[in-house]
């Protein structure tokens, strides 16, 4: 072989290495993990999920805000809030109106084929919410026939339509809004994540409504990301482990619900 093809060869042989070097860099959804972050990330939060994310004294508070500051800290990046009804969120994060998403967002397969999501950092569940004086309803196989008021959009909406035989799903874009319903007569039961409808019952709805039944299709919150961002996946799992740890998410916890937060499997 002579100089020329020598080298043309060892040039070829070169940047196949190369390539193949930044092929197994990059995840399998076409990101790089060890990418560089952004400096600020646009996130979405709901405009009412009590106690994860509402309004008080003029800017939103909640276990949620608490959590997504702790995990942009701790991994290095500023954060920009936008607000919007529960149902524009995932079509936002398709559309890269926004990077990243806390809203009580619950973890489903069906998600997962178009947006990402951290490591799951909350437990929940859906209860159903009665009037006090209410004792016909006491599970959803009483719900036959009723009116069941939920969020627009959200897991308990599906819920009530694939698994309640009978029962109309009434949909609301504020949440605040399915409560109401049910305490003025115009829905029989409200269907819901659990730790919500039990913070209204407490702080709104006592001696209005009481929850009955058992809890229904447990279910992880996660932080909604957008798709192609294992960088970011990546660096939000780690701040997410990390405030674990240090003992940070348990005090946020415990400030937000009163309670130490069970024990991981």
């Amino acid at each position: 072989m002579n100089l020329r093809k020598r080298l043309f060869s060892g040039i070829a042989i070169a940047a196949s290495l190369a390539l193949t070097a930044g092929l197994s860099a990059c995840s399998s959804d076409g990101g790089d993990e060890d990418a560089p972050l952004e400096d600020s990330y646009t996130y979405a939060t709901d405009t009412s999920f009590v106690p994860f994310e509402f309004k008080e004294d003029g800017k939103y508070v909640g276990f949620d805000i608490d959590l997504i500051t702790a995990v942009a800290d701790e991994a290095g990046f500023e954060l920009k809030q936008e607000v919007t009804n529960f149902d524009g969120i995932i079509p936002g994060l398709q559309t890269g109106s926004f990077d990243l998403a806390v809203a009580g967002i619950s973890i489903t397969d069906e998600r997962k084929q178009t947006i990402d999501f951290s490591d799951p950092y909350y437990k929940s569940g859906l209860i159903l919410g009665v009037p006090t004086d209410n004792e016909d309803i006491k599970s959803i196989d009483d719900l036959d026939g009723k009116t069941v008021a939920t969020r627009l959009g959200s897991t308990s909406a599906a819920y009530i339509e694939d698994n309640i035989e009978g029962a109309e799903a009434k949909t609301y874009e504020q949440l605040d809004q399915a409560y109401l319903a049910v305490e003025s007569g115009s829905a029989d039961a409200v269907l819901y994540d659990q730790p919500n409808v039990a913070y209204y019952i407490r702080t709104e709805g006592e001696d209005k409504l009481k929850m009955v039944g058992d809890l229904l299709e447990a279910q992880d919150y996660g932080i909604a990301i957008s798709k192609d961002n294992p960088n970011l996946v990546k660096a939000v799992n780690e701040a997410l482990a990390t405030i674990k740890e240090d003992g940070t998410y348990a005090e946020m916890y415990k400030e937000w619900f009163g309670e130490e937060p069970p024990a991981e499997d």
